[in-house]
């Protein structure tokens, strides 16, 4: 039995930071109905290229929508219709958790906001996920993730202290947005098992990123001083940075006083870590240009292989500066399963990378592929609502569902 078994998630949420979240709790066993619109769907089913076909002749699939939504069941119901607005009440009623990030505001119109869904189920746990929150001056303004990267500090420390300020390659705003509505959720879970009662949880884009500064906002807190862009390097270790060889580059991350004589040493210059410029960390932030261009002269000497070979047999921190073709063929990579393939009922199958979670007592599976659109609108309505053939032919013919 997996740890969220019996768990019912009504997902109402879109594109990345609320998919994010509610594939983690399928992931975790929770039964998922992902609602969309009948025509359309998530926005990203049409986020391609690249494209993934399961078979010949079947329909093209968007990688953007197939990382994201693993474990679902789609429930294609155009809510702006009454009937359909009647069947997400249904649904909500009898579920535990509501995920959505519609605008401030944006489902009380439709009569599915906390404070309906919320009266109608005082069990339900209902998180909203927006771009500043639900309340201040900017609780109206929309965002995406690059742009809060941006506002919210982000794009300050990251990218090269002479370039442009830089996003980083993954929506690692919306990612972590998602990881928090995990952790919020499961946490008010564990208190409804005390209270009995759900709550409401407001969750915004901004706010995470501010707080996912981690301890560049406190260096900024601590000190005064708004920390700047240093590329690859470390703004409290040094060296803790990409570094160039004879025939690429590596990643070092020596992280001590040991490690850094260690390096020292294998590097040939043991005397480096009993100069006073660079005996302690302190000491070595303070005169990181001296050092850092030294450790860069010694490394061109030998090749990155070469390298990580005599830094790894000495447990120095360091690694290889892979791509993500390199990193997907990692020894470790393979050996950890990483990468797997769930089967279409259709045919075919779809790639996928798996939860990094594994659980000693209760394996988690994905037993369900990223869904098409509206393959489980039939078969959840007439169980959960009891729906017949002929009730769900009219509501179709209304074209409240599909």
């Amino acid at each position: 039995m997996a740890p969220l078994d019996k768990i019912k998630v009504l997902d109402l949420s879109r594109v990345l930071a609320g998919p994010w979240c509610t594939q983690c709790l399928a992931d975790f066993g929770a039964t998922v109905w992902k609602v969309e619109h009948p025509v359309r769907g998530d926005d990203t089913r049409a986020w391609g290229p690249p494209w993934h076909t399961a078979t010949p002749g079947a329909a093209a699939e968007s990688a953007y929508f197939l990382s994201a939504n693993r474990g679902k069941q789609s429930l294609a119901i155009d809510f702006s219709k009454p009937e359909g607005q009647e069947l997400v009440r249904a649904l909500a009623a009898r579920a535990d958790i509501v995920v959505e990030n519609f605008k401030v505001g944006g489902l009380a119109a439709y009569g599915l906001d906390w404070a309906t869904l919320g009266a109608l189920n005082p069990r339900l746990i209902y998180c909203s996920i927006s771009a500043f929150g639900q309340d201040g001056v900017s609780a109206a303004c929309p965002g995406y993730d690059a742009m809060i990267q941006g506002s919210a500090g982000l794009m300050s420390i990251t990218g090269d202290p002479d370039g442009m300020p830089q996003k980083v390659g993954v929506a690692v705003t919306d990612l972590m947005t998602g990881m928090y509505a995990v952790s919020a959720i499961l946490a008010a879970l564990h208190e409804r098992e005390r209270s009995g009662l759900g709550q409401y949880i407001d969750l915004a884009l901004f706010d995470t990123q501010l707080a996912a500064l981690a301890n560049q906002s406190l260096n900024y807190l601590v000190s005064g001083r708004a920390p700047g862009r240093l590329g690859t390097a470390h703004p409290s270790i040094v060296p803790y940075q990409a570094f160039a060889t004879g025939d690429g580059h590596l990643m070092l991350a020596v992280g001590n006083d040991r490690q850094f004589a260690d390096l020292c040493a294998v590097l040939g210059e043991p005397q480096l870590a009993r100069d006073e410029r660079f005996v302690t960390n302190s000491q070595r932030v303070a005169h990181r240009q001296e050092i850092v261009s030294r450790v860069s002269e010694l490394l061109l000497q030998k090749s990155a292989r070469e390298w990580l070979s005599v830094f790894t047999a000495k447990n120095i921190p360091c690694g290889p500066i892979n791509s993500i073709a390199e990193a997907f063929a990692e020894p470790q990579t393979i050996h950890r399963k990483m990468r797997f393939d769930l089967p279409r009922p259709q045919g075919g199958s779809v790639p996928q990378v798996r939860n990094p979670a594994l659980f000693s007592r209760t394996p988690i599976t994905s037993p369900i592929p990223p869904p098409t659109l509206g393959e489980h609108t039939d078969d959840v309505l007439a169980r959960e609502l009891q729906l017949s053939a002929s009730a769900l032919a009219e509501l179709r013919a209304k074209a409240a569902i599909r």
